[in-house]
């Protein structure tokens, strides 16, 4: 039986296999610390019943005003533990908090452009193009910021796609 509880410490010692996906960014170890700090309901990981790490999300809730919203800094599982559902019910994890919790407007998240599978899934969990982010991935590869709407979010506006494209300098970081 799978076990979804709040990340940890000790965790950081275990997860290095679940990052090896060449598609998950990984960060250093303060920057995991950080959310763990800041951000714990919205940090999970996901054990199978011998203690192996399956996969995780992190995310955080950020933004003013209509832009409040939580967004998913990286969500992974790892290869032998994926098409369980498992990304889908760590996702539901942040919505949940996103929307009941902190009442956001959204869900956000970026993924590259070239990432189909990922796409699709997010897709199938009512996410929507919002806008492309020219050379979001390292200065070379687009990324898509995908979004989902909220119970605050009554009319939607949050999902409505922007027409153009933007760079990153465009973006909105808090």
């Amino acid at each position: 039986m799978t076990t979804i509880r709040r990340f940890s410490c000790n965790d950081l010692l275990r997860f290095a296999s679940v990052n090896l996906d060449h598609l998950t960014e990984t960060f250093n170890m303060s920057f995991y610390m950080t959310y763990m700090a800041r951000w714990p309901d919205y940090f999970h990981v996901a054990k199978a019943p011998g203690g192996h790490i399956m996969g995780y999300i992190m995310g955080k809730v950020e933004g003013q005003g209509e832009s409040w919203h939580g967004h998913v800094t990286a969500v992974t599982v790892a290869p032998e533990y994926r098409r369980q559902q498992l990304a889908k019910k760590l996702m539901y994890l942040l919505e949940e908090v996103s929307d009941k919790i902190d009442k956001a407007y959204f869900v956000d998240l970026f993924v590259r452009a070239s990432n189909t599978p990922a796409i699709k899934m997010y897709e199938k969990l009512d996410y929507v193009v919002y806008r492309r982010v020219l050379r979001y991935y390292s200065g070379e590869e687009d990324g898509l910021d995908m979004r989902k709407a909220l119970s605050r979010d009554v009319e939607k506006k949050s999902i409505i796609p922007l027409k153009r494209p933007v760079t990153p300098d465009e973006l909105e970081y808090d």
